[in-house]
């Protein structure tokens, strides 16, 4: 398999120097009492979207301190920021030295009439060579330098580098629902429609609705074909406590199995408790969300199975309406608990990206994080009623063989199929998602 080229600009050691004034406007008062952010942009390059992060501000704001110097404290300056670009972004700005923008703001971050609330106290540009960023690790800029001009100037300290992070970049063929060819992407594209893309297939998707067996029957039997990973202890608890609820349309018994080329089952994702609305209401609330199991296969069929990770799933209330999740991954040892490497939502009217970075992450990252550095994997989700092809990418660096990718499908069909699973209950399904059928892939022997 060919990856795709991907490159990381990271920039980090964000700390911000207020200047220092001469006339404070009273006891102990100074202008860093006021909250600062910036907001980072990659010039020439419309489709990136800014990113905006608290800036921190030195505690000694009178001090002298040389411009070339590092922060006094590393464990002040803020989180990094991490801008991903594709192949397409980079074979677009080939030959071309893109721009990187920090505008650095003081106030707060968001509008109020649709002004931005912060006022800008001036912008840095730091010019980025993208053209050896696939090959090798870049120091772009590191060091202090002035915002705005004049003895009045403000003074960032920021690091800017670039790292490649090649990529396997897949496609659903269709909805995960409809049992689709999942295609690897190789070629500059990136997973988009490009001339350079190859398409080639490399999995087959089998989705199955069972309807005969109960949600305690069904879980019981993927315990037992799971049992061998010896850390299933605590995951069916949630079952014991359920109650019996009436709803228009069943949401279980969902199961997505992953075949490589020859025809046998390599990974799945089945959905071991119900989607069910909280009583009074037509929404799966967080308090009793749906769940899937990730399963590897241990052998050409389909009886033993080895449980690899859990996916939550549940509708957010409040005003923004979005797709509420949480994945924990299952240690090959370690505790019993599951670790959480990915909680997050994604709007159901727009949809957005699952993505399992530590980048990303931020503070909730795991202890210990069981991947390695960088980007782990993303996978495209589209908003409410809309077709969804979904797009996987997968750090090469987390792939040994086959098995691993096809995890990876299978978590992605699981958050994809999640957004059907918790639409509203006085919304219709779609009948692919509502057919019985006579067999069930992971029953037990």
């Amino acid at each position: 398999m060919d990856p795709c080229p991907f490159v990381r600009l990271i920039v980090e050691s964000l700390l911000l120097k207020l200047p220092a004034i001469s006339k404070p406007a009273g006891p102990g008062v100074h202008p860093s009492s006021s909250p600062c952010f910036c907001s980072l942009q990659l010039q020439d390059c419309p489709s990136s979207s800014p990113a905006t992060t608290p800036l921190p501000i030195a505690a000694d704001p009178t001090s002298t301190t040389n411009l070339m110097e590092a922060p006094a404290s590393s464990a002040a300056a803020s989180a990094p920021v991490v801008i991903s670009l594709d192949p397409a972004t980079l074979q677009r700005l080939a030959g071309k030295r893109a721009s990187l923008a920090v505008s650095v703001y003081m106030g707060r971050t968001g509008s109020t009439c649709g002004f931005s609330s912060g006022r800008l106290l001036g912008r840095v540009r730091v010019a980025v060579d993208l053209e050896t960023a696939p090959a090798r690790p870049t120091v772009v800029q590191s060091g202090w330098v002035s915002v705005g001009t004049g003895r009045t100037a403000a003074r960032l300290h920021l690091v800017v580098r670039s790292e490649p992070d090649p990529r396997f970049v897949f496609q659903f063929g269709g909805e995960p629902e409809c049992s689709p060819v999942v295609y690897q992407i190789q070629g500059n594209g990136g997973g988009r429609a490009h001339s350079g893309c190859i398409r080639q297939p490399i999995f087959s998707c089998r989705f199955s609705v069972d309807r005969r067996r109960n949600t305690r029957s069904m879980s019981l039997s993927m315990a037992s074909a799971a049992s061998r990973s010896g850390n299933l202890r605590s995951w069916f608890s949630t079952l014991s406590g359920e109650k019996d609820h009436q709803w228009r349309e069943q949401r279980k018994g969902w199961t997505v199995t992953i075949h490589d080329l020859s025809g046998s089952p390599v990974a799945a994702a089945s959905m071991v408790t119900p989607f069910v609305p909280s009583p009074g209401s037509d929404r799966v609330s967080r308090s009793n969300p749906g769940a899937w199991l990730i399963l590897r296969a241990l052998g050409p069929s389909s009886t033993n199975w080895k449980l690899w990770g859990r996916l939550e799933a549940w509708r957010e209330r409040g005003p923004a309406d979005a797709l509420g999740y949480r994945f924990e991954l299952v240690p090959e040892t370690g505790p019993i608990g599951g670790v959480a490497i990915a909680e997050s939502a994604l709007s159901f009217r727009k949809g957005g990206q699952f993505c399992i970075d530590p980048s990303v992450i931020g503070d909730m990252v795991a202890e210990p994080w069981p991947f390695g550095d960088g980007f782990v994997m993303g996978s495209t989700v589209e908003g409410e009623g809309k077709a969804s092809k979904p797009t996987v990418q997968v750090g090469v660096q987390h792939v040994s063989c086959m098995a691993d990718v096809a995890l990876f499908i299978a978590l992605a069909a699981a958050i994809d199929l999640s957004m059907d699973a918790c639409r509203l209950f006085s919304q219709k399904l779609r009948k692919e998602l509502c057919q019985d059928q006579q067999d069930y892939s992971l029953s037990s022997s």
